[in-house]
């Protein structure tokens, strides 16, 4: 019988409380050999009683040092702070997975001070309901038994690939910005509607489906948007006239402009913090 690994998540927010979630459910791990750190105790009872586990505020040296794979689920700023605070309990047999996408593997390895497998995970927002993205870097000594595993990890919560790190300032632009890119998108549909005399609650209900319904249909049928998209438009009918409006408005190239403006702040960010740590 293959042996679960024990793991432990530092910092279960809402990302971090998601996954815990998947894993359970995708059967990643038990309750068991789940364990979870949180700022305060009442998040702490709240999580243990929603998924039978055992969270602790605060205590992160004891959940690390009893763990084969630990996911520290906590914000870029204070990823540095946590990983000095753990560091020597960190083992070279563990997997350490750092959901803090603009802190670089460099910089958490120096900061680990540990020659271990070390992942770099951006997973989005919709991991909440199981409908994430998430892509993933690793360093050189992740195997491929771990990068497998830790695969899994995400695909319990949606979608999961690997890109090389570099890549990483366009993935945090395209998929981890891109649902606020997406509800303002809704959020515009609805108000067309709206100004066209459907109520409030009939123009959500179309839009959240039409877009729900439009993003599966790439995703099941695997065919380029431009194809599907050209399904739906018949000559001199409404749809060609719209799209019309939209692209001389520029929605294609400010969508484009957005992703590119985003993945260079992700770049200048990331520089930015590396290099403090650096003169250190």
């Amino acid at each position: 019988m293959k042996e679960t690994k024990r793991i432990t998540v530092i910092g279960a927010g809402n990302i971090g409380a998601a996954l815990i979630g998947g894993m359970l459910q995708a059967g990643v791990t038990d309750a068991e050999h789940l364990t979870a750190t949180v700022r305060s105790g009442e998040r702490a009872a709240e999580l243990s009683r929603r998924f039978g586990i055992r969270v602790s505020a605060g205590g992160n040296c004891e959940h690390v040092a009893a763990a084969d794979v630990v996911i520290l689920a906590v914000k870029p700023s204070t990823l540095p702070k946590v990983l000095m605070e753990i560091r020597d309990v960190l083992r070279e047999d563990q997997i350490l997975i750092s959901l803090a996408a603009a802190v670089p593997i460099e910089l958490i390895e120096k900061l680990a001070r540990k020659q271990m497998p070390i992942f770099r995970a951006m997973p989005n927002i919709p991991v909440i309901v199981n409908e994430g993205a998430t892509a993933i870097s690793v360093n050189s000594a992740g195997t491929e038994e771990q990068r497998a595993f830790v695969q899994r990890i995400f695909t319990a919560v949606g979608h999961a690939c690997f890109v090389e790190e570099e890549q990483m300032h366009a993935v945090t632009a395209l998929s981890g910005s891109g649902p606020a890119y997406v509800y303002m998108m809704i959020e515009a549909l609805i108000e067309g509607g709206l100004k066209m005399g459907l109520s409030r609650e009939i123009a959500t209900r179309l839009t959240e489906q039409t877009v729900l319904g439009a993003a599966k249909l790439v995703r099941e049928t695997g065919l380029h948007p431009a194809i599907l998209k050209d399904q739906v438009i018949t000559p001199g009918g409404t749809t060609i006239s719209a799209i019309h409006e939209l692209e001389k408005h520029g929605l294609r190239s400010m969508l484009i402009s957005a992703i590119e403006t985003a993945s260079n702040h992700s770049r200048d960010r990331m520089q930015s913090l590396f290099g403090r740590f650096d003169e250190e």
